[in-house]
């Protein structure tokens, strides 16, 4: 199985900030079940607008997110 990097960087960050999926979901304005899908690997490829949503919520730039 791969590791993909946009689920491992979003749940890192996310657990940096000390936010449970559900209020993260909240703050970024992404469905609570479109995050857990993404960061169990269910959607491998999230759209450009939910990655933008995310990074913004993160306080991070986009570029963080997919390297």
């Amino acid at each position: 199985m791969t590791i993909n990097i946009i689920s491992e960087n979003i749940k890192k960050y996310r657990l940096k900030l000390g936010l449970s999926q559900e209020d993260f979901a909240k703050i970024s304005d992404v469905k609570y079940t479109t995050l857990t899908k993404i960061e169990s690997n269910v959607i491998k490829n999230p759209s450009i607008l939910v990655i933008s949503k995310i990074a913004k919520a993160l306080n991070i730039p986009i570029e963080e997110l997919i390297n």
